[in-house]
């Protein structure tokens, strides 16, 4: 399973906080499968070739955890089974990074994710938006790609794109050993992940 965080309707469509069902998106594009709303676990679901399902959860950010649970609980399956692709404002727009467990990081969907399903031995694929400069953090997670950042961001989400079909050809550890090691030499440099991103303070609808 591959689930990829967001939020539901047209007012956050494109938000960079959308990166997860972008890149799913263009996974299901690829393998000519499209999505269909499965109601009982409140999310858009894809069936891949060879049974792979790619889930939207279709909750808000933050109760992400009650329908991605809902859904491993139906096939039975662990969460380590569920590889997660999520944007992460600690990495520089473009980056990406596999991790095979980790806190949230700041990140309330995967807060969600490690209170409903009680473990942080997950897989994720960190989507780099980048920090705003001037921006308040809901504003940035909330707002679109400026018109300067839009090809590296399409450049992103298609390599995004192929880092997941390598997770399901390969395995995910294997896909994140050859990536993280390619995209290494690509950059020639690694950048900094710290776990804490952002101090708690209220939440916002979306974020």
């Amino acid at each position: 399973m591959v689930v990829g965080l967001g939020n539901p309707g047209s007012r956050y469509a494109g938000t960079r906080h959308n990166v997860g069902f972008d890149v799913l998106d263009r996974v299901a594009a690829r393998e000519g499968a499209g999505f269909a709303r499965h109601r009982k676990w409140d999310a858009e679901v894809a069936k891949l070739p060879g049974g792979v399902l790619l889930v939207k959860p279709q909750t808000f950010m933050n109760l992400s955890g009650r329908a991605v649970g809902a859904a491993l609980r139906f096939y039975k399956l662990e969460p380590r089974e569920a590889l997660v692709v999520y944007d992460d404002v600690s990495l520089p727009l473009g980056q990406l990074r596999f991790r095979m467990s980790g806190g949230a990081g700041g990140h309330n969907g995967i807060k969600s994710l490690l209170a409903d399903l009680g473990t942080p031995e997950f897989p994720r694929l960190k989507v780099g938006i980048g920090g705003g400069p001037g921006d308040s953090m809901t504003g940035h997670v909330l707002g679109r790609f400026r018109d300067h950042e839009r090809e590296e961001a399409e450049n992103m989400l298609a390599r995004a794109a192929e880092a997941v079909q390598l997770a399901l050809s390969h395995g995910v550890e294997a896909a994140a050993n050859q990536f993280n090691i390619r995209q290494t030499d690509e950059q020639n440099r690694r950048e900094p992940d710290p776990e804490i991103r952002e101090p708690d303070r209220p939440r916002h609808e979306g974020e």
